[in-house]
């Protein structure tokens, strides 16, 4: 009986140490265009490794965070520095903020797709999907084989309708979502419609869904687009532009959006109003005059 205790001792000890151990997150960039990403930790999570920095065409960046962290990632487009001295650095798409390349702990401002995560605490599940209110193509892809992916690398941009439109230089790079662009309570769950029993698909969600069956096309999109892993396996990859190579967002006038895929024919995504508009009028009146400017050299 005195050695009874031993291997519910041995789980514990095991479990524990496997809950103290970091998760790391493998960002890629397969776009043809440079990306920065962003990341933020949810209200009381330590901060991961880095909160923001660049990822050049055809490179990937490890970053670690803490056991149970959760937080948001996401891709910044069309950026710019402005000051020598690393402050005045703004972007067209996804900016937090901040002035400087990391977010330090700044929100994005829509649009941008949002990988979003939940990991487990000692043994039990991971929570991840994506919220779409679309400038990046994107993929999230456990390293645990038997968990599933979540993905929309649709080209949306060149296709998005004129009323969500941002463009930069007469070109697409964004669309907004349908909350933020029309601000009723229908496409924002809000009010009156501010329950999942009052707050139905859209025309704009029934066509989101079915170009990305398994991604968020509004507020209450929980069903299908949420997704479980076993915790523990400590890894994920976040792949921006999963389906390759695309033109490149050159300041030159016409910073052209990824080409569309045969596959996955091309759409705009609603964030459904889960991540209000915080744009800066002033940063992004900047960044146009900047790419206009070159332009024309």
């Amino acid at each position: 009986m005195g050695g009874a205790p031993l291997p519910l001792l041995s789980r514990l000890c095991l479990s524990f140490l496997r809950g103290a151990s970091p998760a790391t997150f493998t960002l890629k960039n397969n776009c043809s265009y440079t990306v920065w990403p962003g990341i933020l930790s949810n209200a009381g999570v330590a901060p991961p490794s880095t909160t923001g920095f660049a990822l050049s065409p055809g490179e990937s960046r490890a970053v670690d965070v803490a056991d149970g962290w959760s937080g948001r990632m996401w891709g910044r487009t069309l950026c710019v520095q402005s000051s020598s001295s690393g402050a005045g650095f703004a972007c067209a798409t996804g900016d937090c903020g901040s002035d400087t390349i990391k977010c330090s702990g700044r929100g994005m401002d829509p649009p941008a797709t949002l990988a979003e995560f939940t990991l487990a605490s000692i043994g039990s599940d991971d929570f991840y999907d994506l919220s779409l209110v679309d400038n990046v193509p994107v993929l999230v892809a456990p390293a645990n084989g038997s968990c599933p992916t979540t993905d929309c690398p649709a080209d949306l941009n060149a296709h998005c309708p004129p009323e969500l439109c941002v463009a930069v230089a007469g070109a697409a790079v964004a669309c907004r979502s349908a909350c933020e662009a029309f601000g009723t309570e229908a496409y924002c769950c809000s009010g009156a419609h501010g329950t999942p029993a009052t707050c139905a698909p859209t025309a704009y969600s029934r066509l989101f869904k079915a170009a990305c069956p398994r991604a968020y096309s509004y507020a209450y999109d929980d069903a299908t687009s949420t997704f479980t892993c076993a915790g523990g396996s400590a890894s994920y990859g976040v792949v921006f532009c999963p389906a390759g190579g695309s033109s490149s967002p050159e300041p030159d006038g016409n910073p052209a959006s990824p080409p569309t895929s045969v596959a996955y024919p091309p759409m705009v995504f609603s964030s459904g109003g889960a991540y209000p508009a915080t744009t800066r009028p002033a940063m992004v009146t900047l960044i146009l005059l900047v790419f206009r400017v070159l332009s024309t050299h």
